[in-house]
């Protein structure tokens, strides 16, 4: 039990203050991609969003991650129901069905799924007893992750299904992959590309399409890519100035106070200010990484590389996908990007790194 005076002193007040100021970033960024149109006022709502998520983080890292560890089996049958539960009741939203209404709002269920895989892979990995997995312990692994991925892909939601792979690929690094069967995995995952572009919607073989070309499809598919660069290329190093980017005041670029907030970034406030922006998520990232190593058991650190692996990949991702680099995904910025869900799950999965920062020198 940690006592209330170690709590204020050992709490990461550094990691809390980078976290709050990618928050700023981004409220700074969407009151700019909204002022003037029907969705002014944006940033008062996801401040709300953010204030939920200090409130959940705070909590979290009150609970000894041990019990909540205890819970993993639980908390993983609730997340399966409650991805059944969208399929069958939820609502939908740009042709893919995301969203159940809980107490009249909508919540991403996937998003706090998110937390839960991390829990539940951090308690299975530190739970082996040997420095190299078998393939037994590959496919056990394989089916814990696959089950809610294969839910989640139904939705659709190819974004979070790839966030999801990415968590499970760098647990199964960290556990002890060798070479021999990391190789057997890469063939087996080319060997079945043709079947995924098969059972693909047709809307994501076009942002396939849109992203190996997106000329082609300029007014259609590749539109998104195209006014994304257009934007970015435009800003320079220092951009036009607060709320003076042409792209991103008269909406040329897409969902501009979410998914490609970076694209409004770094056309009004120009390569520094995207400089300063990805900074904060290195060090965020590096914060992480140093109370991964400052754990002082397995699961502690399976847990907090596990928030840092899901929340690089976001990063890592759409900075990607803004900049034609990778296909549209979907997938949001941490923090930045405007969404009730998506903030809720960083601050919790924040909270879970606090809870091993705070007990790493609990026996």
């Amino acid at each position: 039990m940690i006592r209330e005076r170690n709590w204020w002193k050992d709490f990461d007040w550094a990691m809390l203050a980078l976290a709050l100021a990618i928050c700023a970033v981004g409220l700074v960024q969407i009151d700019s991609a909204t002022r003037g149109s029907a969705l002014a006022g944006l940033q008062w709502k996801q401040l709300g969003w953010i204030a939920m998520g200090l409130a959940g983080m705070f909590l979290i890292s009150r609970i000894d991650y041990h019990a909540i560890l205890e819970q993993a089996p639980i908390l993983y049958l609730l997340a399966l129901l409650a991805l059944f539960a969208v399929l069958v009741l939820g609502h939908t939203k740009f042709g893919a069905r995301r969203w159940l209404d809980v107490a009249h709002q909508s919540i991403q269920v996937s998003e706090v799924v998110k937390v839960v895989i991390i829990i539940v892979l951090a308690r299975y990995f530190s739970e082996l007893r040997t420095e190299r997995l078998t393939l037994t312990d590959i496919a056990k692994v394989g089916v814990l992750a696959g089950l809610p991925i294969a839910l989640i892909l139904r939705q659709p939601d190819l974004g979070t299904a790839l966030v999801l792979m990415a968590l499970t690929g760098v647990g199964v690094f960290l556990a002890g992959l060798e070479w021999k069967h990391a190789i057997a995995i890469v063939l087996l995952g080319a060997l079945l590309l043709p079947v995924g572009w098969h059972v693909m919607k047709p809307y994501q073989k076009q942002r396939i399409q849109a992203f190996l070309d997106p000329e082609e499809n300029a007014q259609s598919s590749g539109y998104q890519t195209l006014q994304s660069k257009i934007a970015v290329g435009s800003g320079g190093i220092w951009g036009k100035g607060f709320n003076q980017g042409s792209q991103n005041q008269l909406g040329y670029v897409p969902v501009r106070w979410a998914d490609f907030i970076l694209a409004g970034l770094a056309e009004e406030q120009g390569f520094a200010g995207v400089l300063v922006a990805l900074l904060l998520y290195m060090g965020l990232l590096l914060r992480l990484v140093g109370t991964a190593q400052l754990a002082n058991d397995r699961a502690g650190m399976f847990l907090v590389m596990g928030v840092a692996a899901v929340l690089g990949f976001h990063v890592l991702v759409n900075t990607a996908m803004v900049i034609g680099y990778m296909p549209v995904t979907g997938i949001p910025l941490p923090l930045m990007s405007h969404g009730g869900s998506a903030t809720l799950f960083v601050f919790m999965a924040l909270g879970l790194a606090m809870n091993v920062r705070l007990r790493r020198f609990v026996n």
